[in-house]
């Protein structure tokens, strides 16, 4: 997009281009998502950048009313298989906060000196200052969702110190930590006491676009393994939970169904928020906001409200990265659905299903293993090592084996040798992963299926454009094949 075309997406307000670029106002001082309700700015003060650290760094402050840092990723990142696009998800998964920019560099395979000067070409930022705008957002969180003193947020939201904590959030938000906390959207006493650390984070996990939530509960409710998964609930009403293994420790989120969700027609203009509105990032719902259309059709809405307990808060930047993943919300439909729509084939089934999703996993190497052998051997290997909760909850009480246990458990067979690799690094399925390389070295072990390495190249490395072996699926799909293959299968296609 030229600029003169991003300035018309922000004279619509139009949604769909939400995280995909960002505008400041210069005689402001504030950046914006397109779909910002504030009156739209004279042409001559916008500046246009990729990412919200970007316009950060530029010295331009968050928008109170429109929160830019809560819209979803861009789907560009997703798509990438290049250094850039493998840098923005392992960023997201909080690598740099974790390891450093020497960590990230050596999992991308590249100086830290060439991963600095891509980002920095291409997003307008440096692997820092993406970081750190990820932390703030983090922040954020947790100041308006729980009681949690400020200073255990500095560190949970991973800043060194507090004061670095105190500078980075009155330069991205203009507000002391205590006026951000205290500027939270509430619906009275209730919500405050539901915003405890016992009673875990509440979020709004943001999408753009239509999102087909009966298609991906389904998938999850019917691929469930008893003892780390569970989906209840009625059809439309559904709640999924699932127990994470972190960097930190562990945790449990519960996702709830929300039937209907979209963000308007593609150039309708609609923001998915009502003007006022509270961030769709955090807090209680608003009853104005999204209510579900009995119909199912499409409306605005653009979230999946969840909750996340942890047992160590640094672990919520890299659970909700997981959870996107997972629910693929950094997708762009509409994309998708203007490229696929136009076969003459697929175009009655992406106008029955609009916003249909190619959900990922929020653990590549237990997804791999799940390929290989199936629920009912996965329930087998859970329930014999898989690691116990301390704390059970309800029916969640174990998290899936790890890799390395795995390999030493059950050495022989294709199990044992898809383990090995993950647990000595000779497979990579991590977000930074070369996908290239990652299919190759699945296809090298014995006994490896090309069909089970191409779900896990489909749903581990959340790759959109993977066609099954032997399949029917024409290279004119390109680069949506995933998401062909979803909408032939929600329609009863082999």
């Amino acid at each position: 997009m030229d600029e003169d075309t991003r300035y018309e997406a922000v004279r619509s307000r139009d949604a769909r281009f939400d995280g995909e670029f960002f505008f400041a106002v210069r005689t402001t001082g504030i950046y914006c998502r397109p779909s910002c309700p504030a009156v739209t700015p004279k042409r001559q003060n916008v500046r246009f950048y990729a990412t919200a650290a970007a316009a950060q760094g530029s010295g331009f402050r968050a928008c109170r009313r429109c929160r830019p840092d809560a819209v979803p990723g861009s789907a560009a990142w997703n798509v990438r298989a290049d250094v850039v696009g493998r840098a923005m998800r392992l960023i997201g998964d909080g690598v740099v906060d974790r390891e450093g920019v020497a960590g990230l560099a050596t999992r991308l395979g590249y100086s830290a000196r060439q991963v600095q000067r891509q980002l920095t070409a291409e997003v307008g930022a440096g692997p820092v200052a993406l970081a750190r705008a990820q932390r703030a957002h983090t922040a954020r969180i947790l100041l308006q969702t729980t009681e949690l003193p400020i200073t255990q947020i500095a560190f949970a939201a991973g800043f060194a110190s507090v004061r670095q904590f105190n500078d980075t959030i009155r330069a991205v938000y203009a507000s002391t930590p205590s006026e951000v906390r205290a500027a939270a959207p509430r619906t009275g006493p209730a919500a405050r006491r539901a915003a405890t650390p016992t009673a875990g984070v509440p979020l709004r996990l943001a999408h753009r676009g239509p999102y087909q939530t009966t298609a991906v509960f389904d998938l999850l409710a019917a691929e469930a393994v008893p003892g780390v998964e569970a989906v209840g609930g009625s059809r439309g009403r559904r709640t999924y939970r699932r127990t994470l293994r972190l960097p930190y420790g562990t945790g449990i989120v519960a996702v709830d169904e929300r039937a209907g969700t979209g963000a308007g027609r593609p150039g309708s203009g609609g923001t998915g928020r009502v003007a006022g509105a509270p961030d769709p990032s955090v807090g209680a719902p608003d009853p104005s906001v999204g209510v579900a259309d009995p119909t199912g059709a499409a409306h605005p809405g653009g979230w999946l409200d969840a909750r996340l307990h942890l047992t160590d808060l640094r672990d919520l930047t890299t659970a909700v990265q997981r959870l996107r993943r997972l629910f693929d919300l950094d997708a762009d439909p509409y994309a998708v659905d203007e490229r696929l729509g136009a076969d003459p084939r697929l175009g009655p089934l992406v106008a029955a299903r609009p916003g249909l999703r190619s959900p990922g996993t929020a653990d590549p190497d237990e997804l791999a293993v799940r390929a290989l052998v199936g629920e009912a051997e996965a329930e087998r290997l859970v329930q014999r090592y898989g690691k116990a909760l301390d704390a059970p909850c309800d029916t969640l009480t174990h998290l899936f084996p790890e890799a390395a246990v795995l390999a030493q458990a059950e050495p022989d067979g294709p199990l044992g040798a898809l383990t090995t690799a993950l647990a000595d690094g000779a497979l990579r399925l991590d977000p930074g992963a070369d996908r290239d390389e990652a299919q190759e070295a699945l296809l090298a072990l014995p006994g490896m299926d090309e069909g089970v390495a191409a779900v896990i190249r489909t749903r581990a490395l959340g790759d959109p454009d993977v066609a099954p072996p032997g399949a029917d699926i024409p290279d004119g799909w390109r680069p949506w094949r995933s998401y062909a293959v979803r909408h032939l299968r929600a329609a009863g296609e082999p």
